[in-house]
């Protein structure tokens, strides 16, 4: 595309003043300039202004709102969820899918997210953690599992520095997959002009965890996946070291005709207290979705039930199945909506040719959301699970959600199931484990797979167990 073809676009869509900062570069700066210009979706631009940067958007409430359904299996059903869910694993049909795009930056760590060391005595990194999980996985049901891992502009290169100098962490390179996520740009919030970072730059921001089925699309890992007949990826996000990887009884419940389309398909964990700031699963009309904390009306986040249990109670913990036909399907359709995020953005301005720093809000990000893709499915299947055995997330350096929560729930985890091989270990009032202990996926995938004579006798505070 040449330059009048770019600056015809640029008129057309109200950007010109891109072209008058162009007029301010040498040619080489100002080529730069038009290029990142020309990779704009500048023909879909002014309507996206028009609904989300320059007006409020619009009430997302509903009043047609239910709790959604929820699969709690009993043994038995769970028992053929997950001989159902092997058998699909066996056959190579499942993939791992980690979006890896966030930067480690509020835990004062100065890398990818997925570098953090996570786990509560080796201190291996997340990254490490998933690649034991799909290593362990790939030699449970005999099959390679691929892992696909969505990086972002910001972190991509370190991202795969990190890997090679790690051997891939022992796993095949071929086996793995990484490719950037999409990018939008920031606007100004009064006129809708795309903002500058810098005289030659543009402003941009990650376009969301919605923007990973199109960059799926855009790496050609779709295509890749439809070739080596994978038809199901298990979405989970970087930050969580209780991610069960792959999950042989929710795949199970995914595949099952009679409980899912096999579309898309979701875990919850009961929200702690009706003010949590998590999503939750909703009936909205005729489809699931999930609404934001945020946007949940006061009167139904507390609404109890006969039991007392909250009745919208279902929070989502980002960790879901999504059917690669589906994805597809997702892609092409162009529906997954944009979310507006208001938000201070420095730029460069052309009239003072100086850099601001914006002391209140001057801008607007767009991003899209991946539980959105669950309004487009049919019959998606949503997997109430225990908190304790799957969630634990580290986003916050101090409190709840942080390194030290995780650590200790981890901790818990390994050491229930010590006890349930009949050692004793030492716990404090409130039930936490005193000691830290850490098991690796390739040791025992589960509490029934760890081998007597690889346990401890017992274990008492401050012990520190590696198995």
């Amino acid at each position: 595309m040449d330059n009048e073809q770019i600056r015809s676009r640029l008129k057309a869509s109200g950007q010109d003043h891109i072209l008058d900062a162009c007029e301010k570069l040498d040619p080489a700066r100002a080529s730069s300039l038009m290029e990142q210009a020309s990779r704009l979706p500048l023909e879909s631009l002014p309507e996206l202004i028009e609904r989300f940067v320059c007006c409020e958007s619009g009430d997302s409430s509903s009043t047609d709102i239910s709790p959604p359904r929820v699969t709690m299996p009993d043994p038995e059903l769970a028992a053929a969820l997950t001989e159902r869910g092997e058998q699909v694993i066996r056959e190579g049909r499942v993939a791992a899918f980690t979006v890896a795009g966030g930067q480690g930056t509020r835990l004062g760590w100065g890398g990818p997210k997925g570098t953090y060391p996570a786990t509560p005595v080796s201190g291996k990194p997340l990254f490490r953690v998933f690649a034991e999980q799909i290593e362990a996985a790939s030699i449970a049901w005999n099959t390679p599992i691929r892992w696909y891992i969505m990086t972002s502009e910001a972190n991509d290169a370190a991202t795969r520095a990190f890997f090679a100098d790690n051997n891939w962490f022992g796993l095949p390179r071929t086996q793995i997959m990484l490719f950037p996520q999409g990018m939008m740009p920031c606007f100004d919030m009064h006129k809708g002009n795309v903002l500058l970072e810098a005289p030659d730059r543009l402003a941009m921001s990650p376009d969301g965890h919605g923007g990973s089925i199109a960059a799926l699309h855009a790496s050609g890992a779709l295509e890749e996946m439809s070739v080596l007949g994978i038809d199901t990826i298990s979405y989970f996000q970087v930050d969580n070291p209780l991610s069960s990887v792959i999950d042989p009884m929710f795949i199970g419940l995914h595949a099952d005709p009679e409980r899912s389309s096999g579309e898309m398909s979701s875990k919850m964990v009961p929200k702690r207290e009706s003010g949590e700031k998590v999503g939750v699963f909703c009936r909205v009309g005729d489809h699931t979705r999930v609404i934001e904390y945020s946007d949940m009306p006061q009167s139904l986040m507390t609404e109890v039930d006969d039991n007392g249990r909250l009745r919208y109670d279902a929070g989502n913990i980002a960790i879901h199945l999504l059917g690669v036909d589906f994805a597809r399907r997702v892609f092409e359709a162009n529906e997954l909506p944009w979310h507006r995020a208001v938000k201070k953005v420095p730029y460069f301005d052309l009239e003072t040719d100086s850099q601001i720093a914006p002391e209140s809000p001057n801008g607007v990000k767009l991003e899209r959301f991946i539980f959105d893709a669950l309004g487009l499915a049919s019959n998606p299947a949503i997997l109430e699970v225990d908190r304790s055995l799957e969630f634990a997330p580290i986003k916050n350096a101090a409190g709840e959600d942080s390194p030290e929560s995780c650590r200790q729930a981890q901790n818990d985890l390994y050491g229930g199931w010590l006890e349930s091989r009949g050692i004793e270990v030492a716990r404090n009032e409130e039930g936490h484990v005193l000691a830290d202990i850490e098991i690796s996926p390739l040791s025992a995938m589960g509490s029934d797979d760890l081998k007597s004579e690889d346990l401890p006798e017992a274990v008492g505070s401050g012990d520190r167990i590696l198995i």
